[in-house]
């Protein structure tokens, strides 16, 4: 592994490539420490600690990588862009002027990506205001601290925050799409691994102070046995054959080629994760900004739904993830248009004849995946509460379902990259 390293970094080209993308991020982690002008930096630090391993401000502070809860210039980071690309696809299967523009090709998605793009820089200006909405008033982006975190409220000066967080999610975004077309892997998906793997050194160290040497090895155990199980599923995949029937073009004999279709067992990602985990969170944060958490509905989701373990999150978590599941891979994987698109070029499934019967094949073989997929999600966002949990780590170690998933995703498809490149250059590469 070591010499595959060595290889990589001995190749000049690919070797620009990872200075290029890890200058980038240091350059982000960087900013995600500067505070957006106008923020009192030492009451945002003394809140932080008071709100310090509750798992609700854990997950908001997840893919920003600690920025957020320190409204820094990058506090944003880059969930308006991932929220825009993920209402721009759904929004594909509705409005048929954006499924015309899919099928376009090259120019079709040069469009969408710039309708992504102001969809993004809409919603950034929306997220800053209701932060720095939530920031002006003390008790209220901090549940219990009474600090002013803004201590001069002048209109020039919001507007001024307000500009400087939008300016700072655009500026992420053109980081994602620099590092995706110039550096290696995907951009967006590695600045979102960055955030989340930032704050563990920190994490490690605490579960090490207040816990133990013992405590930190048996943690650092378990999630190596997790995120081989994630590896494993993540790599598993069901190949579908397909012949190509043979032509003459002209004087030659074309065609002939065989090929698969490669369906994944978790065809979904961690969408349905973060679908489920974001809509199990409203009622909370809706209960901490209307200031409304000693009411009766107030106390019925703090006894519900506010830790993550208890039956009832359980039962609506695990139903969410499998229903996201299904949903989100009936908009990304269309059987009939495969189909067709098999039937024009001359690709046949052996055994299954051309057309309907190869639309309803992939159906079912679809299906048949969809399900031990959405339950896999279900595990591996469950399994973690329970196992850290009962190590006592549980509300220190923001370490779930969901950032095991972009974690082990996006590290593979990383590696994957790296090694396509070395093997380009007649080397072995990292997978053997």
């Amino acid at each position: 592994m070591l010499s595959q390293f060595a290889a990589a970094f001995r190749t000049p080209d690919l070797r620009n490539k990872i200075l290029f993308t890890l200058g980038l991020i240091a350059i982000y982690r960087v900013g995600a420490t500067v505070p957006t002008p106008g923020v009192d930096s030492t009451a945002i630090r003394d809140c932080l600690s008071l709100v310090q391993g509750n798992s609700f401000y854990g997950l908001i502070n997840l893919f920003s990588g600690g920025a957020l809860l320190q409204l820094s210039v990058f506090a944003l980071g880059i969930m308006p862009y991932i929220t825009a690309s993920i209402i721009i696809q759904l929004l594909t299967v509705v409005i048929p002027r954006l499924e015309a523009l899919r099928k376009e090709g090259q120019s079709g998605q040069a469009k969408m990506t710039q309708y992504t793009r102001y969809l993004t820089i809409a919603l950034s200006v929306l997220q800053a205001t209701a932060f720095i909405s939530l920031a002006r008033t003390p008790g209220q982006l901090f549940q219990g601290c009474d600090q002013n975190l803004i201590p001069n409220q002048s209109v020039p000066l919001i507007l001024t925050m307000v500009l400087c967080m939008t300016a700072g999610a655009a500026v992420l975004m053109w980081f994602g799409e620099l590092i995706t077309d110039r550096g290696v892997g995907n951009g967006m998906s590695l600045l979102i691994f960055v955030s989340i793997i930032a704050g563990m050194p920190g994490q490690f160290y605490e579960i090490y102070t207040t816990r133990g040497a013992f405590v930190l090895v048996m943690t650092l155990a378990v999630g190596v046995v997790i995120i081989g199980a994630v590896v494993y599923v993540e790599q598993a995949q069901r190949r579908i054959p397909v012949q190509y029937a043979k032509k003459m073009v002209g004087s030659r004999l074309m065609g002939g080629a065989s090929t698969y279709i490669p369906l994944k067992v978790n065809m979904a990602g961690v969408i349905p994760v973060i679908f489920a985990s974001s809509l199990l969170y409203i009622p909370q944060l809706l209960a901490t900004v209307s200031g409304n958490t000693n009411s009766d509905w107030g106390i019925w989701i703090q006894r519900n739904l506010s830790k993550g373990t208890e039956p009832l999150y359980v039962l609506f978590y695990i139903a969410m993830i499998i229903f996201f599941a299904y949903f989100y891979v009936s908009i990304t994987f269309n059987p009939v248009e495969v189909s067709d698109n098999m039937k024009k070029y001359g690709g046949f499934i052996p055994g299954i004849r051309a057309g309907k019967p190869t639309e309803q094949y992939l159906s079912y073989v679809l299906s048949r995946l969809t399900f031990p997929g959405s339950i896999y999600l279900a595990i591996i966002a469950i399994i973690p509460l329970y196992a850290f949990g009962a190590l006592g780590v549980g509300q220190r170690f923001i370490f779930g379902g969901t950032s095991l998933l972009i974690m082990v995703g996006v590290g593979l498809d990383t590696v994957k990259q790296i090694e396509a490149q070395l093997q380009q250059r007649s080397y072995e590469g990292f997978l053997r």
